[in-house]
């Protein structure tokens, strides 16, 4: 038995993203906005991650689950019951309470809806009851909304959450470039799950700015204040943000001039843009290994690509 379930939520316009994300994080993909896995992932570190059960037991047979519950003995005071509605489930709402409280009467200790020690949780997907620790998406990186220096073509939160888990794997360990960091929006997002990232810009101010994020929430990473050709530290994973095309007259040498000089530091490459790269790409001796596409909106008048690339040989 896998040891979680994780539940999603995501706009329509983020679909694709969702989905590449959780590649990347579990190896496979969501199905009706539900994952099994052995990994254990913090909700938080993602957007699209809503909820984690922590599995305690499991049955085809709603009343054999109920004595498994009764044989785990717990005992805990201010504990909460929840039950998540997944795709399928047809359960009334009051049958979902009659069976909350068949669980609550198998808990020795006092129940705290309003500020409970913890919350379990209890659901059925495709005729299987699974009763475990509910662990939500505590939303806290929301605040990074608020930072103190914003730029308007700034990717947004959701994206950047996404870009650090793809060009991370899931890991903390990886040491990650942000390659073009402007403002520091992707490294907040990074900072905040815990991963060993630092960022470079060639904009003095940008860079200063990014600082100023940065410390505001307490976090600490390198920001350098150079061109990427410059950079001579090596890292295991890259992302390129290439925003230049809705506000300068970045030309196509430009922007190979980035990704050529990214791609001498690092084996892997996140970029994302708005206009169609690939043949620049394909010249830099990497190969494309996913893509996706984000829309701004549901009319799809503006998106940005996504690319995972991965050197040759």
């Amino acid at each position: 038995m896998n040891k979680y379930l994780y539940s999603f939520n995501c706009d329509s316009t983020e679909r694709e993203l969702c989905t590449l994300e959780s590649r990347y994080i579990f190896n496979k993909e969501e199905k009706n906005k539900l994952l099994f896995s052995d990994l254990k992932i913090d909700p938080s570190s993602s957007a699209f991650i809503k909820n984690r059960l922590d599995i305690i037991s499991c049955s085809n047979d709603y009343s054999t689950l109920l004595n498994e519950i009764k044989k785990e003995n717990i005992r805990i005071e201010g504990f909460k019951i929840e039950y998540l509605v997944v795709d399928g489930d047809a359960t009334e709402y009051t049958d979902r309470l009659n069976k909350l409280r068949d669980i609550g009467y198998r808990i020795e200790g006092v129940h705290d809806y309003y500020n409970p020690t913890i919350t379990y949780a209890l659901c059925c997907y495709e005729g299987v009851w699974y009763f475990g620790v509910s662990i939500k998406n505590n939303i806290a990186w929301h605040k990074h909304k608020q930072k103190p220096c914003s730029f308007s073509n700034s990717i947004g939160v959701n994206i950047a959450k996404a870009l650090v888990n793809i060009a991370a794997k899931a890991s903390k360990e990886k040491k990650i470039l942000d390659a073009c960091c402007g403002v520091g929006t992707i490294m907040l997002e990074a900072c905040f799950a815990g991963n060993n990232i630092e960022g470079c810009d060639i904009n003095e101010k940008t860079c200063k700015n990014a600082r100023k994020n940065l410390s505001h929430f307490n976090y600490t990473a390198n920001v350098y204040h150079s061109d990427i050709k410059d950079i001579s530290n090596r890292y295991e994973a890259a992302i390129i943000d290439l925003p230049y095309n809705l506000f300068t007259n970045a030309t196509d040498t430009d922007i190979l001039h980035i990704i050529e000089s990214t791609a001498e530091i690092t084996d892997r490459l996140v970029i994302v843009s708005t206009s169609d790269i690939t043949d620049l790409i394909s010249n830099t001796g990497f190969r494309i290994s996913d893509y996706c596409s984000v829309s701004k909106s549901r009319k799809g008048n503006f998106a940005r690509k996504i690319w995972v690339c991965e050197k040759n040989g």
